[in-house]
């Protein structure tokens, strides 16, 4: 599903089993964020497949969080292809990493490390956002030129990320929604759910969580 230029969205939509949505982003080089659970794959390779693209194509996966549905996939991928993800989060993960996801440490160890900062991939530009809450080393990713926020599991359509799970906390969770709110945003592009298009529906979304949601977490 194209979404913008340069910027496609592989939307889970199968209320059977749990996987997270997998967003793309094209120019001189190829960054897919949040490949999925490794055996619900085959939707985000049929959608790459439409874009002329296989998983080889792919010059950078990176990670919003750690939980496996958002994760697994990467042991999908070989080099040259590139994982990166929070080292918080990694280091948060990594004991339950055999338990979750059925998988070995090595297989699930990303290549680097992310960095609050601006990540350059060819010729595009990220800004890597902590925004823990969800889990610790939770990250937003931000993409200027297309205003596009890429949220993981912090915020959806009409909703919130959980905090019951090991390491949540829902004080830190609203910081975090908050600090992400003042951007500049066309498109809200969460790990489940819809997408969101337009400035004014990003903004009332994240009113309505506020002001629906923050006094429950």
């Amino acid at each position: 599903m194209k979404i913008a230029d340069n910027l496609y969205a592989f939307l889970w939509q199968d209320p059977s089993t749990n996987n997270c949505n997998t967003y793309l982003l094209r120019g001189s080089k190829t960054v897919l964020i949040d490949p999925g659970h490794a055996h619900l794959f085959h939707p985000v390779r049929l959608g790459l497949l439409e874009l002329g693209l296989s998983p080889e194509d792919i010059d950078l996966v990176l990670i919003t969080h750690g939980h496996p549905d958002h994760m697994e996939a990467v042991t999908l991928f070989r080099e040259p292809t590139l994982v990166a993800m929070s080292r918080t989060e990694f280091d948060f993960v990594k004991p339950w990493i055999p338990l979750l996801a059925n998988r070995s440490e090595e297989a699930l160890t990303p290549h680097f490390y992310l960095q609050e900062g601006e990540l350059t991939v060819g010729d595009l530009r990220l800004q890597v956002i902590p925004t823990p809450g969800h889990s610790p080393g939770s990250l937003t990713f931000y993409w200027p030129e297309g205003k596009a926020l890429f949220t993981g599991d912090l915020i959806f359509y009409q909703g919130l990320g959980r905090t019951d799970l090991p390491g949540g906390d829902g004080e830190v969770l609203k910081e975090s929604i908050r600090r992400i709110a003042a951007l500049e945003a066309e498109y809200l592009l969460s790990g489940h759910g819809p997408v969101i298009k337009g400035r004014k529906a990003v903004a009332a979304n994240f009113k309505m969580v506020e002001e629906e949601w923050f006094a429950f977490i």
